[in-house]
C-alpha cells in the first residue's frame, strides 16, 4: 500500500494548526480549509494544561503562551448590589496557561503556517472515498484529491454531517447555554473575575488583559429549530433569559441588542461510537467536544498530536493509525464528559440555597485554586 502524503484538514482554530504542524515534521503535506477570511477573532480565555503543556514546549511556542497569558488571580462571586459574597482563588500555576483563544490559535497558527497550505474563505462542499484516498470538492477551490481528511471544524462540524451524518444524532445539549460579547468601559479590575447569579443563571465579566468581555450561562431546554448562526434569534433567547435580571443586567443586556458580535449556543457533549470511516477522521471538538467545562483547547492540542503521531508510525495502514489514535486520545476525554453537571452546580446553582450555599462554602473553607468560567465552546465553523 502507497505511504500516505496528503492530508486536507477542515478548519484553522486550535486542533487544525496543531495537527497541521506536526504532520509537517513527520514528512506530510498538509492543507488546512478554513470557511472565515481569516482567524476567528473570539477572544474568550482558553486553558492549556495538563498533556498539552509538553506540546507546546516541543512546538517552540510556550514563551509566546505565558507572554499572552491572562492575569485573573480571582473568581468573585457578587450580589446584586455587587458586594463581595464569596469566591476562589485562581491563575496559572507553572505547568498551565490561559489564554484569549484567538491568543492561541494565533501563535498556533503562525507556527504551522510555513509548513502547511491555508485556504481561507472557503469549504468542503463534497466528500467521496475510496480505499485509495478522498475527492473533495469545494466551495471555491477546484476539487482535488487527498490521501486522508480530517475534520477539526468544530461542535457544528460540516466534515461530520458529510459523513456521519446529522448533528443531532451526536451532539448531546447538556441543559445550559452560553451566550458571549466583547465588552469596554467596565472599569474591571486586571485580575478579577466577577460573577452574578440567580437561580438557573450566571452573568461573569472578565477583564481579559483590557479586552473584557461578557459570559452569560444559563439553563434551559433545547430550543427545537435552533440555528447557531442567527443573531436575532440569539438575541430574543438571551434577552428572555435574563429578563429582570440585577445587578449589571440590563446594562449588558442593552450591549447585547447592540452588538454585531454576539455568540450563543447550546453548552453540549459530542459522542460517537467512532471517530473515523474509511479516510476520513474527527478531531478535536467535531469527534470530542466535552462541553463549557471541559479542557477543549487541551484535549484538542493533544489529539492532534496522537493523530500525527500514530499516521507517521504506519503511513501505509490508514486504518491501523486512525484505530490507535482513537484509543490512545479517548482515556483522556472520557473523564472530562463525566464533570458536567459538578460543574454547571458551582457555576450555575438552580435555586437561590444553592447560590448561598455555594458562596458561603467558598467564604468559610480554605481557598482552593480553581478554573475561572471555564472554556468557551468554539465559535461555530461549520
Amino acid at each position: 500500500m502507497t505511504d500516505m502524503k496528503t492530508v486536507l484538514i477542515s478548519g484553522a482554530g486550535i486542533a487544525g494548526p496543531t495537527l497541521a504542524y506536526w504532520l509537517a515534521r513527520h514528512g506530510f503535506r498538509p492543507t488546512v480549509v478554513e470557511r472565515a477570511q481569516g482567524l476567528r477573532s473570539s477572544g474568550s480565555p482558553v486553558d492549556v494544561r495538563g498533556p498539552a503543556v509538553p506540546i507546546a514546549e516541543a512546538m517552540g511556542i510556550m514563551p509566546r503562551l505565558r507572554a499572552a497569558a491572562t492575569d485573573v488571580t480571582a473568581l468573585t462571586f457578587v450580589d446584586d448590589s455587587g458586594r463581595r459574597v464569596g469566591g476562589m482563588r485562581l491563575g496559572q500555576t507553572r505547568d498551565e496557561v490561559e489564554l484569549p483563544r484567538f491568543d492561541l490559535a494565533t501563535i498556533l497558527h503562525e507556527a504551522a503556517r510555513d509548513e502547511a497550505e491555508y485556504l481561507f474563505t472557503d469549504s468542503i462542499a463534497t466528500l467521496a472515498q475510496d480505499e485509495a484516498g478522498v475527492d473533495v470538492t469545494f466551495e471555491q477551490a477546484t476539487p482535488r484529491r487527498f490521501d486522508l481528511v480530517v475534520g477539526a471544524d468544530g461542535l457544528h462540524s460540516r466534515t461530520r454531517r458529510l459523513v456521519f451524518g446529522d448533528e443531532g444524532r451526536f451532539v448531546r445539549h447538556m441543559g445550559v447555554w452560553i451566550a458571549t460579547l466583547p465588552v469596554d468601559g467596565l472599569d474591571l479590575a486586571p485580575h478579577e473575575v466577577l460573577m452574578h447569579n440567580t437561580p438557573g443563571r450566571a452573568l461573569a465579566l472578565h477583564p481579559n488583559r483590557g479586552n473584557a468581555g461578557a459570559a452569560f450561562i444559563f439553563r434551559g431546554p433545547w430550543e427545537p429549530g435552533f440555528d447557531h448562526r442567527d443573531t436575532a434569534e440569539h438575541k430574543r433567547l438571551l434577552t428572555a433569559a435574563y429578563s429582570g435580571g440585577g445587578w449589571r443586567t440590563p446594562e449588558l443586556l442593552q450591549r447585547v441588542r447592540a452588538s454585531d458580535d454576539l455568540y450563543l449556543d447550546s453548552v453540549s457533549q459530542v459522542r460517537l461510537d467512532r471517530w473515523s470511516t474509511g479516510r476520513v477522521a474527527l478531531l478535536g471538538d467535531a469527534a470530542t467536544c466535552v462541553s463549557l467545562f471541559g479542557d477543549g483547547s487541551t484535549l484538542a492540542m493533544a489529539g492532534a498530536a496522537t493523530l500525527a503521531e500514530s499516521l507517521a508510525a504506519t503511513p501505509g495502514d490508514v486504518a491501523g493509525a486512525l484505530r490507535r489514535y482513537e484509543q490512545t486520545h479517548r482515556k483522556l476525554v472520557a473523564p472530562k464528559q463525566r464533570n458536567v453537571a459538578r460543574a454547571a452546580s458551582l457555576l450555575v446553582p438552580t435555586t437561590r440555597f444553592g447560590i448561598a450555599a455555594r458562596n458561603a462554602a467558598t467564604r468559610l473553607l480554605p481557598l482552593r485554586r480553581a478554573r475561572a468560567v471555564g472554556e468557551q465552546p468554539h465559535p461555530p465553523r461549520s
